[in-house]
């Protein structure tokens, strides 16, 4: 279970990341593949980087 007695936004180097869900594609965006959801925790002890990216399959 996440402490909750820090709110997130003072969180500082070395604190772990709040658990948080996010859905993004099965790899066939676009495609009209499926989506998930990905929990954070999931991927707790490796090395996870976040990309956000507006827009990023649509025509421009």
């Amino acid at each position: 279970m996440a402490d909750t007695s820090k709110p997130v936004y003072k969180l500082e180097i070395g604190d772990p990341a709040p658990d948080f869900t996010l859905i993004g594609t099965e790899g066939g965006a676009g495609r009209g593949k499926g989506y998930r959801e990905y929990k954070l925790s999931e991927w707790r002890g490796k090395n996870v980087v976040l990309a956000f990216v507006p827009a990023a399959f649509t025509p421009v």
